[in-house]
């Protein structure tokens, strides 16, 4: 979350960010990211990736600093959580919901809800949904994040901030199971 916390400074600052996909829709009222990858792997490979995301989670997103810590139980009603070791004087751990699982249909599709990075401290929540579809030689996995609510943030730059971020953790999917050639995580124009 501190890498998240500069992404949202160098995007109010107007500041070049990661390459990110596309922020879909933006409002008063919230925003809409999305980006797509096609993978070398079979639905039912992504779906396994996908529920442990301590394996392709970036590190600098968490709240603990080391993606190992990540959870995710794939039901309804799980959590998508993580453990934030006690460390110093602290003895005690922690732990942080980053979203509760609203659905979950394995190969096909993932959607939780909540408030990611600097959203979990607003009134604001979002809808990330997830979607596998089976392409000759892999999967397409289409990656939205719905956001809205109060924010106390200005829409342009978190949105720029967090479209970087989601991006950035489907890259990592993405580099855990590989891309089919040409097709790396890109905009879906269509």
């Amino acid at each position: 979350m501190r890498a998240f916390a500069s992404l949202v400074g160098a995007a109010a600052l107007g500041l070049a960010t990661p390459s990110m996909a596309d922020v879909e829709a933006v409002s008063e009222q919230g925003f809409v990211t999305r980006d797509v990858a096609t993978l070398a792997a079979t639905p039912r490979q992504v779906w396994l990736a996908l529920i442990k995301p301590a394996d392709w989670w970036n590190d600098d997103h968490t709240w603990s600093g080391d993606a190992a810590n990540l959870s995710l139980v794939p039901s309804a009603g799980g959590c998508f959580c993580e453990a934030i070791p006690g460390e110093g004087d602290i003895p005690l751990d922690g732990s942080a919901r980053h979203a509760v699982v609203v659905q979950a249909i394995p190969d096909k599709a993932l959607r939780l809800r909540g408030g990611l990075g600097p959203l979990q401290a607003v009134p604001a929540t979002g809808v990330l949904t997830i979607s596998l579809e089976e392409i000759e030689g892999g999967t397409k996995v289409t990656w939205e994040y719905n956001v809205g609510g109060q924010m106390g943030f200005e829409i342009d730059a978190i949105s720029k901030a967090v479209d970087g971020v989601m991006s950035q953790q489907l890259r990592g999917l993405s580099d855990l199971l590989g891309t089919l050639p040409g097709n790396a995580s890109s905009r879906d124009d269509s």
